[in-house]
């Protein structure tokens, strides 16, 4: 297969940050995709209704002349969020989902929720209303090893809140496990989960292997080879409760390159054509525009775009620059450590 002609894709889990830098990464998600999911962990953290329509207008005020794309807004979760602030939210159609940290998970997640008896007013709320409650799914606990938050958080967290709350809609994203995957392929009902670009590429060897290579490191950590192979299954399958969600995530190289590096992977700039490498490595081609443009929409009660993109397979490996060059300092590109052939015409 030459070329390949799927629905304009969207980025179900997407960081853009603000000021310089939204200004120099937006470009690279606009260019391909039609819609993003944004996330809502900026200093200070996007916590209101009001919070997210202003930082919405940043986002279109940043984005270049002649793209089209709609910015999918969030809030981020705390022990404080009001039911009615977010019942407005959604009513109002500003609102597509609530995004929940554990305290200490990631980036900027300091003032995410830990205690969640706190947090169960709104959470009911939401499922009242039927508005999706997107999961950073690990425990911060320092006792549970790294590699093991996700399943620990599956067990303790994630499936006692959902039999309290069955009507809650829960989107896992960023997906990291063969745990999380049988859990998700487990449940019949109100529960999907989105995989990154570079959660089906690398293993924790990435990081590890020859030195400590920090512009492969992310949270949650990439983990075993057989988790990568689990997730190459499930976003390959068809499974319409899988879909894309890159969390591309870019953080200048002196926040990297550094004693304690930020955790955060840059993928938009070539995320279509390392998924097309993956699934034409799967003999998966026809189901790609499933898992990045048909899946996502409906799990939100979107329509898919009417919009198409052609990816070709060229005789030469696409090249994509090393580093792209914002107002905020140089970011990193993600380096699948193999050439890509696909690119989008």
């Amino acid at each position: 297969m030459r070329t390949l002609t799927i629905r304009r894709p969207d980025d179900w889990h997407l960081h853009l940050r603000d000021g310089a830098m939204l200004e120099g990464v937006i470009g690279d998600t606009s260019r391909h995709f039609a819609r993003a999911i944004i996330m809502p962990n900026l200093v200070p953290p996007v916590v209101t209704t009001a919070d997210a329509r202003a930082y919405r207008e940043r986002i279109m005020t940043a984005l270049p002349k002649g793209d089209r794309f709609e910015p999918l807004m969030t809030l981020y979760l705390t022990e404080d969020t009001s039911p009615d602030d977010v019942e407005e939210g959604r009513t109002s159609g500003l609102i597509t989902a609530v995004k929940l940290y554990p305290a200490g998970a990631t980036t900027n997640s300091h003032g995410g929720v830990r205690n969640f008896e706190n947090a169960m007013p709104v959470l009911e709320r939401m499922a009242k209303i039927g508005l999706p409650l997107c999961v950073h799914g690990e425990v911060t606990t320092p006792e549970v090893d790294i590699f093991d938050r996700e399943k620990v958080f599956i067990d303790t967290v994630l499936d006692p809140l959902r039999r309290r709350l069955p009507e809650l809609k829960v989107t896992m994203e960023h997906v990291t496990t063969s745990d999380g995957v049988d859990y998700i392929r487990s449940s019949d009902r109100n529960i999907a989960g989105s995989i990154t670009t570079h959660h089906l590429i690398i293993n924790r060897n990435a990081i590890l292997v020859g030195g400590i290579k920090p512009h492969y490191y992310c949270l949650p950590v990439a983990k075993r080879e057989s988790h990568r192979l689990a997730l190459r299954a499930a976003a390959t399958s068809g499974d319409a409760r899988f879909f894309l969600g890159t969390d591309s995530a870019p953080h200048v190289d002196p926040l990297k390159e550094c004693a304690c590096g930020c955790a955060g992977i840059y993928t938009s700039i070539n995320t279509m054509s390392c998924l097309a490498h993956v699934f034409e490595q799967e003999d998966a081609l026809d189901r790609l525009e499933a898992f990045a443009s048909l899946n996502g929409p409906a799990w939100y009660g979107l329509a898919p775009n009417d919009e198409t993109i052609m990816l070709e397979r060229g005789e030469e490996p696409v090249e994509f620059p090393a580093k792209i060059e914002t107002e905020a300092g140089p970011v990193t590109v993600f380096d699948p450590m193999f050439p890509l052939f696909w690119r989008v015409r």
